[in-house]
């Protein structure tokens, strides 16, 4: 990967506005004399152990806590580009969805067309298509590129995979390469071998002037079908311990656990992402501090009630920065005193309520 990848990764980066976001806005909790909280000096610490030790990061944590957004606030604070990201269903398949793709069918049928075309001259010599255009490297595979700076790699809630991803990736993980087989068993005996031109799972728009255009997919150059990083990438896995993983798994990850939001680490998120709004739309002072406590306070149905420190673990800090975004507006249209009180109820509402109706099933 050379400069012009780079400089390709940073137009892409620049482009990407609500990746950016995510990554300034993250807020470590500091103390009144703005000083790291020991809760957070434990996540500086992780994050600078996983790099060193080129380790993956797996990181747990209620919803809102920040996991994801800590992949975003490392790959904006090092400058390393655009995260690749890898979201994880109970289908993901590390060697079809996260390494690379190997359009085969396609491949099959550009040899039919091409064999019927020339079909009508015998002395043709019929050659399958060659391979290159039909791979396609994921964000796993793309992460572990050669490079002279490490990609920023988010494997999302891991823990909804299949039980042996933890596995394959445990091998990934331990030696830093993997095989693209389809490329090692097409490449001839002589020692001399071609290099392939692949399309890697990063994409910049085709015309920079019209954002609607298709994506490009950027290129890169093999010299085999052998992949072998040369920095080993920022991995950062989240799990919402949906369910445990086998003991030599942790053993290879750095292990971090992100803590609740309380009102102290609420109150710089919530600045940080009303920065650039207007004045008059920045909650601000008093008026921020007693949302915040009227949000960590709120029971099952968003009454207000206090209900301890409980209120804590069921709920995300994004269901605060709705309310605040439509609490805060200046219209003259804009909701009554009792209608806000109403959004609050829908807005707040705790995320393992399963209910249809919580006014009905009180």
């Amino acid at each position: 990967m050379d400069d012009k990848y780079w400089n390709d990764l940073d137009i892409i980066a620049a482009g990407k506005d609500r990746d950016r976001q995510r990554g300034q806005t993250f807020r470590l909790p500091r103390a009144d004399d703005q000083t790291l909280t020991p809760r957070a000096e434990r996540i500086l610490l992780a994050v600078n152990a996983a790099i060193h030790l080129r380790r993956p990061l797996l990181v747990t944590g209620l919803p809102g806590s920040g996991k994801t957004s800590l992949a975003y606030a490392i790959a904006h604070e090092l400058g390393l580009g655009p995260v690749l990201v890898w979201a994880i269903t109970p289908r993901s398949r590390l060697l079809e969805d996260g390494l690379y793709r190997y359009d085969a069918l396609a491949r099959l049928q550009q040899a039919d067309l091409e064999r019927s075309a020339r079909s009508q001259d015998p002395n043709t010599e019929i050659k399958p298509p060659p391979i290159d255009p039909y791979l396609r490297l994921g964000p796993v595979g793309t992460a572990f590129l050669p490079s002279c700076w490490p990609r920023v790699l988010l494997i999302d809630e891991i823990d909804k995979g299949d039980l042996q991803l933890p596995n394959e990736l445990l091998n990934l993980f331990e030696e830093g390469q993997y095989e693209i087989s389809e490329l090692t068993r097409a490449q001839p005996l002589e020692s001399d071998q071609p290099s392939h031109t692949i399309r890697t799972a990063d994409a910049r728009q085709a015309n920079p002037d019209q954002p609607d255009s298709r994506e490009q997919p950027l290129e890169a150059t093999l010299p085999s079908g052998f992949v072998a990083c040369r920095e080993f990438p920022i991995v950062v896995m989240t799990s919402n311990r949906e369910r445990e993983f086998p003991p030599a798994f942790h053993r290879r990850c750095i292990r971090l656990g992100m803590p609740p939001p309380d009102e102290q680490a609420l109150t710089p998120i919530v600045e940080a992402h009303f920065a650039n709004e207007p004045a008059g739309r920045q909650p601000q002072g008093g008026a921020l501090q007693e949302a915040i406590r009227q949000f960590l306070s709120a029971d099952s149905d968003g009454s207000g009630e206090a209900s301890g420190s409980a209120a804590l673990s069921d709920r995300a800090v994004d269901q605060l920065l709705n309310s605040l975004f439509l609490l805060t507006r200046e219209s003259h249209d804009g909701p009554t005193p009792s209608q806000q009180e109403e959004l609050r109820k829908i807005l707040h509402r705790r995320l393992s309520d399963p209910s249809d109706d919580p006014e009905a099933s009180g």
